[in-house]
């Protein structure tokens, strides 16, 4: 009984888990995710690639801390497969004042100012956007680096959690223009693409990407959203769960015994 619980959640989960289709319409990309070593997240490269294209995502920016070879990996590993774009970038992490890196093939040095890293980001042909800019990090932020931005975080889980700090962020956003963006800072908990944005692209190339997003037509919002697990998937996760209990407490096991003694 154990055993067919847990093949039917086999099979209906993996029938549950095929790619989401297209969509039409605007570009649903996560510009702020982080992989496994190295950016405190459990996901190696491949891994956010194929998580991507389940959570509907038609591009991600896999950014390491103050590094570029998890995304360059994520990005060969997705063009081998057909996968969603991989835009190479980085989180440039000086200890506050966070810039995200888009679409650059060499590191930026986070030991500057926050103008000196725009400049080394623009050099490369790349956006540079304000990871969650709240109040605590504005001190790194005059006016003379502000103008360089090309967009700035607007929404995050953190904006879901803290009001102060989805009211700092808009208030940041004001300041600097372009682009308002939506991310999910992924480091393992909870979903990619949680918080996105929709980007209005010519097509799903890197390059169209970062031209919309340098032009202004990307705000958050909830395209490409999966919808809810249906009955299927959560019939799968049920019988998953009956299985692994009736192993665990199966009948003459050490746990099942000391339980029925009690």
């Amino acid at each position: 009984m154990k055993w067919a619980l847990l093949a039917v959640a086999l099979i209906l989960g993996t029938i549950t888990d095929l790619p989401l289709p297209k969509h039409s319409g605007a570009l649903a990309v996560d510009f702020h995710v982080h992989a496994f070593p190295l950016s405190w997240s459990a996901l190696a490269p491949w891994d956010i690639v194929l998580e991507a294209r389940r959570q509907g995502l038609d591009a991600v920016a896999i950014a390491g801390h103050n590094h570029i070879w998890a995304g360059q990996t994520g990005r060969w590993f997705s063009r081998l497969i057909g996968g969603p774009t991989v835009i190479s970038s980085e989180e440039v992490h000086p200890p506050r004042g966070h810039i995200i890196a888009l679409g650059i093939e060499r590191t930026v040095d986070w030991d500057q100012s926050s103008e000196a890293i725009i400049d080394d980001i623009h050099r490369q042909g790349g956006v540079a956007i304000a990871a969650h800019p709240v109040k605590s990090s504005w001190y790194r932020w005059p006016e003379a680096a502000v103008r360089k931005l090309d967009g700035s975080e607007v929404e995050q889980p953190i904006t879901f959690l803290q009001a102060d700090a989805a009211r700092e962020m808009r208030e940041f956003h004001e300041r600097v223009g372009g682009a308002a963006i939506g991310s999910s800072d992924y480091h393992t908990l909870g979903p990619l693409g949680l918080t996105r944005t929709c980007v209005l692209a010519r097509d799903n190339s890197t390059a169209a990407i970062l031209e919309a997003v340098r032009a202004g037509r990307a705000e958050p919002g909830k395209c490409g959203v999966p919808k809810r697990p249906g009955l299927a998937a959560k019939c799968s996760a049920v019988a998953a769960l009956l299985g692994l209990v009736l192993i665990v407490l199966r009948p003459g096991s050490r746990r099942y015994s000391r339980h029925s003694r009690s």
